[in-house]
């Protein structure tokens, strides 16, 4: 899932410094699909991680 969401931010950013590979509302699009991808592969991570040391980061674990 984060390979798809690097891939499509490549995609978005190849557009914007060739200046009119796609119109606006393509690049829009794209870059909401590349931020959609972003949070969905972060709480996925975050899933996994939560089963892992019961949901809490190890900086916040009280010693």
């Amino acid at each position: 899932m984060f390979l798809a969401a690097i891939t499509v931010f490549a995609v978005y950013s190849t557009s914007v410094a060739l200046g009119a590979f796609m119109g606006d509302v393509s690049e829009l699009l794209v870059l909401f699909a590349a931020s959609i991808l972003f949070v969905t592969t972060t709480l996925q991570r975050g899933t996994d991680r939560k089963g892992k040391n019961g949901g809490y980061c190890q900086a916040a674990v009280p010693r």
